[in-house]
């Protein structure tokens, strides 16, 4: 599952991520229970096993697709609170600066004062709300001094900036307001989806707990079965890949030793994206690495380690050991690098599910991957067709 907002795409599935370790059957399954009598509810009224199966795993895709909500309102919280910070500070220190230009201009009230010169004009400046309506009003600069001049128009200048970023601070108090509210509402919908699928899972007995396993067992047969499929595809296409190369550097090796080019410019080549340079290489082997030790911790929806992890919070996190920086959501994460076929995967690449994209992992080759699949499930090397083609939304190169 993930985290962190680009403009989502459109489609039909239902938001969120897989259900727990007994009740994860895919939405694929459902045919095969429609055809048995776990389709049809009870007698007592209680919904059928296709029906909690679907419910649950609905439930847990909703709760996805809003903990992405949430890891994006967090994230756009925490920014603006240190823009709130940082404006509240400058406004403290602009008040500092207007207070002591108010007290030079206060010395010269009072050195007037002793003279007999412009008292009432001056107190009134300095009482007036807007030193520069007073001004356009009246002639008392005529009558000040150059040093004067130049403390009244400083006098002016910081009021005028400091209340410029009072407004902003304001305005930013105010968007903070907002994506504080926006965090909490996010929140409360992954809690609520959580809780109503768990409650949905304690209600069934323990023989229909047995079915739900059974057909979850079929279906990871199934993603194994792809997963070795895909790896037979990509290790042909390699073989046939290094074959054009060599055919490549044998007739650029013919030319060269005829002294007649070859080159007629048809591009063919090792540019392609299922060929990813060295530096590449170095980077996804550093990601894997971390990605490998996290195996066995804990998903937590909006966790980013170091103890537990949703799906991007996972995928962020092995990038960074790379020095790669990643957005902290699926929704920009799959913007942070070069999309390629399925076919052309290679370690290290992202893997996007869901037309929602509420799902990440990270390609280890051979059609499997390491994840934070959902809650109460741990991080884990699983098939990418961990619930069907079908899910598989694109997959990322992002280095």
């Amino acid at each position: 599952m993930a985290s962190h907002r680009k403009p989502r795409p459109t489609g039909t599935r239902v938001a969120g991520i897989r259900t727990p370790a007994l009740a994860t059957a895919a939405l694929t399954s459902v045919a095969l229970l429609s055809q048995t009598a776990d389709a049809t509810p009870s007698d007592d009224g209680r919904p059928s096993l296709e029906e909690v199966e679907k419910k649950v795993d609905d439930l847990y895709r909703q709760a996805g697709s809003a903990t992405e909500k949430y890891n994006a309102a967090k994230e756009k919280t925490a920014k603006q609170r240190k823009r709130v910070d940082r404006l509240l500070d400058d406004v403290a220190q602009r008040t500092q600066k207007l207070n002591e230009a108010r007290e030079e201009l206060g010395s010269f009230a009072s050195a007037q004062y002793r003279t007999g010169a412009a008292v009432p004009e001056t107190a009134t400046f300095l009482l007036a709300d807007s030193p520069q309506d007073y001004f356009d009003q009246n002639q008392l600069m005529s009558r000040l001094t150059g040093r004067q001049k130049d403390a009244v128009d400083d006098y002016v200048a910081q009021q005028s900036e400091t209340m410029k970023k009072r407004r902003e601070a304001t305005e930013s108090l105010e968007t903070l307001t907002e994506s504080q509210k926006d965090l909490k509402t996010a929140k409360a919908t992954v809690q609520k989806k959580l809780a109503t699928a768990r409650e949905l899972l304690s209600e069934l007995t323990a023989e229909e707990k047995a079915r739900l396993a059974a057909i979850e067992k079929k279906k990871k047969q199934e993603a194994a079965r792809k997963a070795a499929e895909l790896a037979k595809q990509q290790e042909a296409a390699e073989r046939e890949r290094q074959e054009r190369e060599r055919e490549e550097a044998a007739r650029q090796e013919s030319g060269a030793g005829s002294g007649t080019g070859t080159d007629t410019g048809t591009g063919t080549g090792t540019t392609e994206p299922s060929a990813p340079d060295a530096s590449y290489g170095t980077k996804a082997e550093k990601a894997l690495a971390f990605a490998r030790a996290q195996i066995g911790k804990p998903y937590v929806w909006g966790a980013t380690g170091p103890g537990s992890y949703d799906c991007s919070g996972l995928t962020q996190a092995a990038w960074k050991a790379a020095d790669v920086s990643l957005p902290r959501t699926t929704y920009d994460q799959v913007n942070a690098g070069t999309t390629v076929p399925v076919s052309q995967a290679q370690p290290g690449d992202l893997v996007f599910f869901y037309d929602d994209l509420s799902h990440v992992g990270l390609y280890i080759g051979n059609g499997m991957m390491i994840h934070a699949p959902k809650p109460g499930a741990y991080v884990r090397e699983e098939s990418i067709y961990y619930d069907g083609e079908g899910s598989i939304h694109s997959v990322v190169r992002p280095a």
